[in-house]
């Protein structure tokens, strides 16, 4: 038997062993946790900050990967530069969608009667 399997299968008993714990208790539920529009702002902020950020880790990557690319074989810098833009158009693109969402859970609020 593998290390792997082995580490896999400790894993799912410690999990299966924890699990119990985390029950829901017998007490009532008490309200006045956090309220829908607390929440949507709150994962709308976090959803922009993650897209934003990864967005702008993965565009310095493709610069750098085209960058490097371009400095092997200059003479494919056309081919190269065009994959380059449409990459980056790709990834701001799901940058803006994030954005587009997280103004709409600012400012429109879904959560009406």
């Amino acid at each position: 038997m593998s290390k792997r399997a082995v580490l896999t299968g400790m894993m799912l008993v410690l999990v299966g062993a924890v699990a119990p714990a985390y029950a829901q208790g017998a007490e009532p539920v008490v309200s006045g946790g956090m309220s829908w529009q607390v929440a949507s702002i709150l994962t709308a902020g976090f959803a922009l900050a993650f897209s934003a950020g990864l967005g702008a880790l993965g565009q310095g990557r493709a610069i750098a990967s085209a960058a490097e690319a371009i400095a092997r074989n200059p003479s494919a810098a056309g081919e190269i530069r065009g994959a380059l833009i449409l990459g980056l158009v790709l990834i701001e693109s799901l940058s803006i969608y994030v954005l587009l969402i997280s103004l709409i859970l600012f400012f429109l609020n879904p959560f009406k009667a």
